[in-house]
């Protein structure tokens, strides 16, 4: 009877399908980790943080690929058609998978339907910065700039659509204000612009411009959130000046839809583990001014619907709509 047994086990193992094997063994290969936007801003530097952790705890190379343009929808259709072997993986955030929904009337990808959404990695607030060359030291004081000269005063943004430009959209709207939006394709572009005068004003995530600023390379003037930073709480935010005004970001991380659940639980995992070391809380929370809110899948979707209802307001002020 045992020998049956084993008889029985051993030839089970033998039929068992190579994509399952396969699953159990990944990773065996490097993984793309594809960042929808262009290098130098938030984006790029959360993707490369996290891409060099989930390195660490999965024991294979993690290679971070840009593939900006068109408000982050390039890169994110990669990732929703890549293979669902786990191999392709990538960064989602607040305008892969709550603004350009909104945005688009025709998307190459179903947020909701094509990308397995694993998990938050960070929380953030936007930071309006301004030109070292404009003569303002505060939020009333740039008010009031923009209404003495109406149309002459512009601000970056990393491109149509994005959190940075609605950021921009929201506060001529709530403002007052006429001030003109010159997209770059992303935000690194942007900051040379910024810092020589060129442009006179950008909305940047807190995490790619807070060194900025404290580099006095950009005069930051508030930030975009409910709350002050903990990471900087020397900045005020919008709101104190302009009661109501809200506007926050999120990054997260995704994989094609079809990827095999085991391979999907992994990647949870890695990143729940590398989410709780001491210097990634640090270094998210201390240098790039970033709140982590809890790892993993749980809640997700829910969030992700109520940071929908959130961006409305903004969406509808800035009159945007993209075929």
């Amino acid at each position: 009877m045992q020998r049956r047994t084993l008889l029985t086990t051993a030839a089970a193992a033998v039929a068992m399908p190579a994509i399952a094997r396969a699953q159990a063994a990944w990773p065996t290969k490097t993984i793309r980790f594809i960042c929808p936007f262009a290098p130098g801003g938030g984006t790029d530097t959360t993707s490369r943080l996290i891409s060099d952790q989930l390195a660490r705890s999965l024991g294979q190379t993690v290679v971070v690929e840009n593939k900006s343009g068109a408000g982050g929808n390039i890169g994110t259709t990669e990732i929703a058609r890549a293979a669902p072997d786990g191999y392709t993986i990538g960064l989602i955030s607040v305008a892969s998978h709550t603004l350009n929904p909104m945005l688009y009337s025709k998307l190459t990808y179903d947020a909701d339907k094509d990308i397995v959404a694993i998990s938050r990695v960070a929380l953030l607030a936007n930071l309006l910065g301004v030109s070292p060359k404009l003569p303002v030291a505060n939020v009333a004081e740039l008010i009031a700039l923009c209404k003495k000269e109406p149309g002459k005063y512009a601000f970056a943004s990393s491109g149509p659509g994005s959190s940075l430009h609605l950021s921009g959209e929201l506060f001529k709207a709530m403002a007052g204000v006429d001030i003109v939006h010159v997209p770059y394709k992303g935000a690194g572009p942007a900051y040379p612009d910024l810092m020589s005068g060129t442009v006179h004003m950008m909305f940047a995530n807190i995490s790619s411009m807070l060194g900025q600023v404290r580099g006095g390379k950009i005069k930051g003037l508030a930030v975009t959130s409910a709350e002050r930073s903990k990471a900087a709480p020397e900045l005020p935010t919008i709101a104190e000046t302009v009661p109501g005004y809200v506007a926050t970001s999120w990054y997260g991380v995704g994989a094609p839809a079809g990827t095999p659940e085991p391979i999907v639980a992994k990647i949870e995992a890695a990143l729940g583990e590398a989410l709780a070391k001491p210097e990634i809380i640090e270094r998210f929370t201390g240098d790039l001014g970033m709140d982590m809110p809890p790892a993993g899948r749980k809640g997700l979707r829910e969030f992700i619907e109520q940071d929908r209802r959130l961006w409305t307001p903004a969406v509808k002020a800035s009159g945007v709509k993209f075929e």
